[in-house]
């Protein structure tokens, strides 16, 4: 019968020892997510620190322009060194600027005329938006052939049209980023190629 008490006795305690990693692993995991959960809730963010709401102006005074020395050329080298005269003139805000890849063609609006066109898009923000730009690239060719798509051979064939083709453009690929990021932030597009046939 002593034999009974201890086969009965061993399994007892392993299944409390099981029991009690189970509650510590249980108690651990809720104070993983209790830690998680009041990151989230206070954004782990050390104190006085700024809050970032998006894609910030960046000041031409600001940007990053190659210097005397750096192998690149930039402008402060062509210019002896010297910064340029700030309120010269020109935009307040410097222009980031990305050049898409692949071209774009497209069949005109009614027309047996296809246009085929290269752009690139600016904008005064920082390199966020470019970066948004490279994310969703896939939606924003989508939107620009589908601008495209729309376009007339008034537009293609005179510079006036052109310049509306361009605006209609730059509203279809911020409507897209809105879309995709909740921000557009580019302010042109420009032509880099521009064929009809």
């Amino acid at each position: 019968m002593s034999d009974d008490k201890t086969a009965e006795a061993a399994p007892k305690k392993k299944g409390k020892g099981k029991m009690i990693v189970m509650l510590l692993v249980l108690v651990l995991a809720a104070g993983g997510g209790g830690a998680a959960f009041a990151l989230g809730l206070f954004g782990g963010k050390k104190a006085g620190a700024a809050e970032v709401e998006g894609p910030k102006l960046v000041p031409k005074d600001e940007q990053k322009r190659g210097g005397e020395g750096d192998g690149k050329g930039g402008e402060g080298a062509a210019k002896g060194g010297t910064k340029p005269p700030s309120g010269s003139g020109g935009d307040k805000y410097a222009s980031n600027y990305y050049a898409l890849d692949k071209d774009f063609t497209s069949n005109l609006r009614d027309s047996v005329h296809y246009v085929q066109v290269g752009i690139a898009v600016s904008t005064p923000y920082d390199d966020s938006v470019i970066e948004n730009v490279k994310t969703n690239e896939i939606a924003v060719r989508s939107a620009v052939l589908l601008a495209l798509g729309d376009a007339t051979e008034d537009e293609v064939f005179t510079s006036d049209g052109k310049q509306k083709l361009a605006a209609r453009l730059t509203a279809a690929i911020n409507a897209t980023l809105k879309q995709k990021e909740g921000f557009g932030g580019i302010s042109n597009v420009y032509f880099t190629n521009f064929v009809v046939q």
